[in-house]
């Protein structure tokens, strides 16, 4: 199976990714074809050769010729009316639907009342629907990445701007528990290196590993900042792993679990939620025989790594339990993406799931399936029947 991995050395930028993959052997002409897909006029394409501390790479050049700017519903309704490959389309709403969930949530708005400045603008397109033209004409299965490079963690350098890392940045990094380097001295003053375009791009389609590969290439996309301490350049290989996988591997995951004997369904309902609000990717219970012939369950947890300590804590505290194993585990999880559709009946949330780059399977929310249900009276499995057919027809 071909991979990439892309390894962040002076940050990562949409146009900095996008032209990792240029040098790495995308022709400017298929790119240029692909995104006119899309309908969009308003912009020239470029690339130079250039060096950032005798770094050689590819600099991509976005030229706007107007300064039209967009919703992030005219963004996604873009791509999903253009006629796009179907892996090209679905990667590229996968990766705007992840962006537009970090603005909500930072600026605290929906996403219908949004108003974008600099990611309104048609290069938020050119670099995440570029980005998936590129893997998919080089025929990249699967991604993986380093960790992130943000810079110095900095206060705002002019008034109303924001501090470094962006707070879209952040909540992206936040949302994917993605690990990131520690703060250096050499990257004083060199300002936001990793931006929310480059964030969402690699923290929705990567796995944070580096997996044994066979290299085949290697692409440098330049970024425009010139420090004179480090090259502002991410860099891209291009390899094949030995075995296919229709799913992700995805490690770095500690399984907790305690045997209960003496617990309410109460306490153990409470602390299954508060373990989700925490970060746990899942929780649940199994019945036992325990000692005394007294039945018993166990929970079970499965956590990052990085919020071990926090959940054992949360376990000890929220349970009579006297003590919680661990263990290191690793699980294949299938690629996925969330997102809201209008019906008849109102605003659903959908889960798509996806493997190799198909959508073959759809599930609607069940909370918004049952709101609607309460307000309208009609049976619940027929809206989860109606919201699915929906789903699949889009």
């Amino acid at each position: 199976m071909r991979v990439a991995y892309i390894q962040s050395i002076g940050g990562a930028s949409g146009d900095m990714l996008l032209g990792a993959l240029l040098d790495l052997g995308l022709p400017l002409e298929v790119l240029t074809k692909g995104l006119g897909a899309l309908k969009l006029k308003g912009y020239e394409l470029s690339t130079t050769q250039e060096t950032r501390c005798e770094v050689r790479g590819t600099k991509l050049g976005v030229k706007l010729l107007d300064d039209k700017k967009f919703t992030p519903q005219m963004l996604l309704q873009t791509v999903e009316q253009s006629k796009l490959p179907t892996a090209v389309k679905a990667q590229s709403t996968q990766i705007l639907s992840t962006l537009w969930q970090a603005e909500s949530r930072v600026h605290g708005e929906a996403q219908e009342e949004l108003e974008l400045e600099e990611l309104g603008s048609v290069d938020t397109l050119i670099d995440v629907v570029g980005f998936a033209i590129g893997l998919h004409h080089l025929e990249i299965k699967q991604v993986y990445a380093s960790p992130l490079v943000l810079g110095m963690s900095e206060p705002p350098r002019w008034p109303g701007g924001y501090a470094n890392p962006a707070p879209a940045t952040l909540e992206l990094i936040s949302m994917a528990h993605a690990p990131v380097v520690a703060d250096q001295p050499l990257y004083q003053g060199a300002g936001e290196l990793t931006t929310p375009t480059g964030a969402a791009l690699i923290t929705t389609l990567a796995t944070f590993e580096r997996p044994a590969m066979s290299l085949s290439g290697v692409g440098v996309g330049l970024g425009g900042k010139d420090p004179e301490n480090f090259p502002n350049v991410v860099r891209l290989w291009l390899g094949e792993t030995e075995q296919p996988s229709v799913a992700r591997r995805q490690g770095q995951i500690a399984l907790l679990e305690t045997n209960l004997d003496d617990v309410t369904g109460e306490v153990l309902g409470y602390a299954q939620e508060k373990l989700f609000e925490l970060g746990a990717l899942d929780v649940w219970h199994t019945p036992v025989q325990m000692k005394k012939n007294r039945p018993g369950v166990i929970l079970s947890a499965l956590v990052p790594q990085s919020l071990e300590s926090e959940a054992v804590e949360l376990i000890l505290r929220e349970t009579p339990t006297l003590g919680v194993r661990s263990r290191p585990v690793e699980r294949y999880i299938a690629d996925r993406e969330s997102f809201s559709m209008e019906t008849d009946l109102g605003t659903v949330s959908v889960k798509v799931k996806y493997l190799e780059g198909q959508a073959i399977s759809v599930a609607p929310e069940y909370e918004d399936c049952r709101r609607i249900a309460q307000e309208t009276g009609i049976p619940l499995q027929e809206i989860f029947q109606r919201a699915s057919t929906i789903a699949r027809r889009r």
